[in-house]
């Protein structure tokens, strides 16, 4: 053991060279320009992810860290993602099909199924959306920061929009085998909508966000898919008028997701970003369980117990598929399955490698002439 006074000598000695290096820090830390950052919100300044923007900012100037955001509103997120390609933002909020070339492990939290928890016959939602709890916080933490890093792009949040639930003009379409043949609003900037609409033999038809739900209140499409925070503002009570339906099988678990060119921020500024956004995640949850309390009762259409087991494995199989052809991220969907099995340990699907094992694929035997 130490004598005391050599044992304060060398606290006295650590504080100074604590200081030392702190003062230092400070004189040659850059000078760090101002950033602009694009934030989608389809209903523009008075929106609520424009809102919750606003309050990410106040949050980390709090931390003199040298950021000092500008936001720019957009009401068509395609606009939003091309300025922040071309550099006339350094940061971008939008939905995982726009954050997908920039991480493709982060965008894959949206996977097809993959925070869907089954239970007893009916989709246990608080158990989904803590799947999702316990994704966003594995990737807000520091030893996932690497996976959060794509060239000098740096995923710097991930929040819930909620379920998406299959909304249809008839509740006839009330199953696989009757939605085949229908004409089903997909994302033409997210190949998997089409690649899992084809699956089912129906009819994938171009849309984006800014004209899906108009293309489904106008019946020029017979099935969307959206949350229910989009039920009010895009009108979806049109669509669905007396015949329509929301069938209670959410699809996925959407997240609105930050992007920003790290070469334009302090290090450190997307894992201190992605922890924020990790903290607001029970404020975002009541705005989504709100609007989804107030939908009304007549608009859902259930689905029988054993149609949602096979839904729930044929997603399972879609997963796979469409990772295997490069559009989700094998280490994320690893992640994932590990999450649902520890939350409940006796489903079938925990017993099998899949999503877990990744067979190499065979190499192409050379043509001969």
């Amino acid at each position: 053991m130490l004598p005391a006074s050599l044992s304060r000598f060398r606290s006295v000695k650590c504080l100074a060279l604590g200081l030392s290096v702190g003062l230092g820090g400070l004189i040659s830390a850059p000078a760090w320009s101002a950033q602009t950052a694009c934030v989608f919100d389809i209903i523009g300044t008075t929106g609520p992810a424009f809102s919750a923007a606003k309050d990410f900012v106040l949050a980390m100037q709090k931390l003199n860290m040298g950021v000092d955001i500008e936001l720019k509103a957009y009401t068509d997120e395609r606009v939003a993602a091309e300025d922040f390609r071309s550099g006339q933002c350094d940061a971008m909020a939008v939905t995982s099909f726009r954050s997908k070339p920039y991480n493709l492990v982060a965008a894959t939290v949206d996977a097809l199924g993959a925070t869907t928890m089954e239970r007893n016959g009916k989709i246990d939602m608080e158990s989904s959306y803590e799947i999702l709890r316990k994704a966003i916080e594995v990737f807000a933490s520091p030893n996932a920061s690497k996976l959060m890093v794509q060239d000098k792009y740096e995923v710097a949040g991930i929040i819930p929009m909620g379920a998406a639930y299959p909304i249809v003009s008839d509740r006839k379409i009330n199953s696989v085998e009757a939605a085949a043949g229908k004409r089903i609003a997909a994302f033409d900037i997210d190949r998997v909508q089409t690649m899992a609409i084809e699956r089912i033999g129906a009819q994938p038809i171009p849309a984006d966000i800014t004209n899906f739900a108009s293309k489904f209140n106008n019946g020029l499409v017979d099935v969307i898919f959206a949350s229910a925070l989009a039920y009010k503002p895009l009108e979806l009570y049109k669509g669905i008028g007396t015949k329509g339906a929301i069938s209670r099988m959410p699809i996925t678990f959407l997240t609105y997701q930050v992007i920003i060119n790290k070469s334009k921020f302090p290090p450190g500024t997307g894992l201190r970003a992605r922890q924020y956004w990790l903290g607001q995640f029970d404020t975002t949850m009541a705005m989504i369980r709100k609007s989804e309390a107030e939908l009304p009762a007549k608009v859902w259409m259930d689905i029988p117990s054993a149609d949602l087991v096979r839904y729930i494995h044929m997603l399972r199989d879609a997963r796979v598929e469409i990772a295997e052809v490069g559009l989700y991220d094998k280490r994320a969907l690893k992640v994932l399955k590990r999450i649902r099995c520890d939350m409940k340990p006796n489903d079938s699907e925990c017993t099998s490698p899949a999503e877990i094992e990744w067979p190499d694929k065979p190499k192409a035997t050379p043509a001969t002439n």
